[in-house]
């Protein structure tokens, strides 16, 4: 059987790729590490490691352990707060991340009410992509992802409950503006990654939009729009957060994000994880 401790001291020298930043992370002498890491490869029958100049790096074989620990450590760091509030150790913590928007409404808006109805609990949030935060989900170094899907799919490896739909809206210097309106205007879209829903949505409607700028930040979109420097389009739960002066919204038929929260396997959940999505869940139904 792997033993904790050393898959601990590779997850550790994976992420810092080095035994000496691997050993002031843990609070080992660096002799305790490489003997840690000698013998969990005589363990496991395979090099796991190998020097390269003065550093080191991992073997194939020792990345796919490295990202194995890290997956196994944080279901058993889960598991034992899991147990802990139930035997009433403590009051539990859960771990949330969510994207930008989300996290500045209905999840401080939860938060707040997780606070006054249970102020024991401990509660740490970060801001993390959805596609991020489900693999984060799936390692066990979160307890809840907030996130949103374009399309009607959803992971079937977690447990997801759909929270409310999330209209875009055209943002221009004129109301009541359709996509279509603007096949020639230059175009404010997100990253590479963040910019695929909005292409589709044009070419539904027969055009390709000529991409000027690029920003992820909704401040920024608007603000360009605002300069006249061309059209975006934003989620409604942003505009909620962030609205620039000189901008005009539609919003558009056919065209949404549906947002959910999520969490890994099928309920019960611990008391601290079932506390926070329940306060999700009523936050939501206040929007």
């Amino acid at each position: 059987m792997l033993d904790l401790v050393r898959l601990k001291v590779l997850a550790a020298v994976s992420l810092h790729g080095s035994v000496t930043e691997a050993a002031h992370e843990l609070g080992y002498a660096q002799p305790s590490v490489s003997h840690h890491l000698r013998r969990l490869e005589a363990e496991v029958g395979v090099q796991l490691t190998q020097r390269v100049g003065r550093g080191i790096r991992l073997t194939p074989a020792g990345v796919l352990l490295a990202q194995r620990a890290v997956e196994i450590l944080g279901r058993v760091e889960s598991a034992e707060d899991e147990v802990a509030s139930i035997a009433g150790l403590r009051s539990g913590r859960v771990r949330v991340a969510g994207f930008q928007s989300v996290l500045s409404t209905v999840v401080a808006q939860a938060a707040a009410t997780l606070h006054a109805s249970s102020p024991g609990i401990e509660l740490s949030l970060a801001d993390l992509h959805p596609e991020v935060a489900l693999q984060a989900l799936r390692e066990g170094t979160i307890d809840v992802a907030v996130i949103f899907r374009y399309d009607d799919s959803v992971p079937d490896d977690v447990h997801v409950r759909h929270l409310f739909d999330d209209p875009m809206h055209l943002v221009s210097r004129e109301a009541g503006q359709t996509l279509a309106d603007h096949k020639d205007s230059p175009w404010i879209a997100g990253c590479e990654r963040c910019r695929q829903e909005l292409l589709s949505a044009c070419h539904a409607v027969g055009f390709t939009p000529r991409i000027a700028y690029t920003s992820d930040d909704p401040l920024v979109e608007q603000s360009l729009v605002a300069a006249g420097l061309g059209v975006t389009t934003i989620p409604g739960l942003s505009l909620k957060t962030h609205r620039v002066p000189g901008v005009e919204t539609s919003e558009l038929a056919d065209f949404r994000r549906r947002v959910y929260v999520a969490t890994y396997g099928e309920p019960p959940q611990p008391p601290a994880t079932k506390a926070f999505v329940d306060a999700v869940v009523e936050a939501a139904s206040l929007l």
